[in-house]
């Protein structure tokens, strides 16, 4: 059969509209060094300070160092397995955790992923954990104070709604079991709890969700957990996540009690980052 060259430019002009060309920029990078979690990666021209990279097997890391040539990030999760010269991308996004009523009575991660064993957590909302905090002017003033359950504490230094209280003192001599009667204080005072773990032992936590529990206070608090044997990275970002949760509620109008239990940890954590990300360990 012959075609002649009409049905030759037909054919091609059908050919050409119904191609179809699919194109998707990518800020591609090479690692070039993996170390104790923290990885050095070149190529990633375009990343922002705080920027999720994401790595092979679903996996990100935290972009942290933005160096001339390189960018230090540390590997929020396992990172055995990376090697040099494998190819990470960047996502053009701030970390994210979900957040919402949802997570109310559930033991999270640092990353808002459920750790209870209760099942997926269906929230609707995420929130970056670096956000501009509300100007001077637009805070309310502190003229409601939160009841403790301690008469002392109540009475002779009232904690008001909307500032901060340092608890400090000696090993066993109550700090946590005063944080947790102050949560299970409020199961009827329409303020939510977040309790945000960081670097203590898994059956700590787990007999504080139990206490949690067996008080009727676990429904309107969530637990944010980053224990010894999680990542630096994950301890270092856990008061973030738990802080993102409770601004939720905040941007609403209502009251949110958040316990970080302790930034004595954290402190260590970030001092470990720094120090392999060979920068000053101090503010």
């Amino acid at each position: 059969m012959q075609l002649n060259s009409t049905e030759i430019s037909d054919l091609i002009k059908q050919r050409i509209e119904s191609f179809e060309v699919v194109s998707e920029a990518r800020n591609e990078g090479t690692i070039v060094s993996v170390s104790d979690g923290i990885i050095r990666i070149h190529g990633l021209a375009d990343v922002m300070q705080g920027e999720m990279i994401e790595l092979p097997g679903g996996r990100y890391a935290l972009a942290l160092n933005l160096e001339r040539d390189s960018v230090g990030a540390v590997v929020m999760g396992p990172y055995a397995d990376l090697k040099e010269g494998m190819k990470v991308t960047g996502t053009g996004r701030i970390l994210e955790v979900p957040v919402g009523p949802e997570l109310l009575g559930r033991v999270v991660n640092t990353l808002g992923e459920p750790i209870d064993g209760k099942g997926p957590i269906e929230a609707k909302l995420t929130s970056p954990v670096e956000v501009i905090a509300p100007g001077v002017i637009d805070r309310k003033s502190v003229d409601q104070p939160v009841q403790t359950g301690y008469k002392s504490v109540d009475s002779m230094i009232p904690i008001g709604r909307g500032q901060r209280e340092l608890v400090i003192g000696d090993r066993q001599t109550g700090k946590t079991a005063m944080a947790i009667d102050a949560i299970i204080n409020q199961k009827d005072s329409g303020i939510f709890s977040i309790y945000v773990a960081i670097g203590q032992k898994a059956s700590t936590i787990a007999n504080v969700v139990r206490k949690l529990e067996e008080h009727g206070a676990l429904a309107n608090t969530i637990v944010v957990v980053a224990s010894a044997s999680e990542s630096a990275a994950l301890q270092y970002l856990a008061p973030y996540a738990g802080c993102a949760m409770g601004e939720y509620f905040r941007d609403r109008g209502e009251d949110a009690l958040i316990v970080y239990d302790d930034l004595s940890k954290q402190a260590v954590a970030y001092r470990q980052i720094s120090l392999l990300l060979k920068r000053p360990p101090g503010r």
